[in-house]
């Protein structure tokens, strides 16, 4: 008697993470990042501001000044090229192939007509072709965040794109801060063996890591992982807010 095997396949899912800043995809969501990879699933990261300018300073701290010299100007040039390369080498940790890195103003994503931001998401939607995006909260404190959410959700709205899923995550120090604390997630992610990866991944970001008790500490990420775990079940998780879905 020939017995025969089924051969189950799992169709591999196409990953879009839209976010402002290089470390808004760790902070955010960088266990599932990982997990999504070790599925075999297509994970592109994109990130649309430099994530440095607003600083207005050379030494990876905020300044009072708005303005700043042509000699910073220059330096903040070089400052960008190394964040840039540190989102790399983060997310090669966390075997994602693939980031893009567009230009627009850190911080400042309000100065910008939203259409043009709306444009340039739907463009890269319309290359990527995902089937699920992730992106920064609706109500977070940081400007660019929400800008980036109203983009996404504009390009992604129905019969546009064939986007199916559309979540969204806290980002350290700025989701929390923004009082009242509106995250309210129903969806989470076990990445208790992950999370491991996940501290390694944001180490690379050294220039954005902070002392404990600040909230972009590494003591804080593994809290944060384990509270999330603690309110479903897992040991350490990530949590999404599900924005819209889509079942065939």
């Amino acid at each position: 008697m020939i017995v025969g095997l089924l051969l189950v396949i799992v169709p591999i899912m196409k990953v879009l993470i839209v976010i402002a800043h290089p470390d808004d995809e760790i902070l955010g969501m960088g266990g599932t990042i990982l997990k999504h990879a070790k599925n075999g699933d297509d994970v592109v990261t994109a990130y649309l501001t430099t994530g440095i300018t607003s600083r207005r300073s050379l030494n990876y701290k905020n300044s009072s000044s708005y303005d700043f010299s042509n000699e910073n100007s220059n330096n903040i040039k070089k400052q960008i090229i190394d964040l840039q390369s540190d989102a790399k080498k983060a997310l090669k940790i966390l075997r994602a192939k693939k980031s893009i890195f567009f230009d627009f103003p850190d911080n400042e994503m309000d100065s910008v007509p939203l259409l043009k931001i709306i444009k340039k998401v739907e463009k890269l939607i319309s290359k990527e072709k995902p089937d699920i995006v992730y992106t920064s909260h609706f109500k977070d404190l940081n400007v660019d965040h929400r800008t980036v959410f109203d983009a996404v959700l504009t390009a992604c709205r129905p019969f546009a794109f064939s986007v199916k899923e559309i979540l969204c995550f806290e980002t350290l120090s700025s989701t929390e801060w923004s009082f009242s604390y509106d995250f309210q997630p129903n969806y989470f992610v076990n990445i208790e063996k992950e999370l491991d990866s996940k501290i390694k991944a944001m180490k690379i970001y050294k220039n954005e890591l902070r002392k404990f008790p600040h909230p972009r500490s590494l003591e804080n990420i593994k809290i944060s992982a384990q509270r999330w775990g603690t309110v479903s079940g897992f040991k350490a998780a990530e949590a999404f807010q599900i924005i819209r879905k889509f079942e065939k």
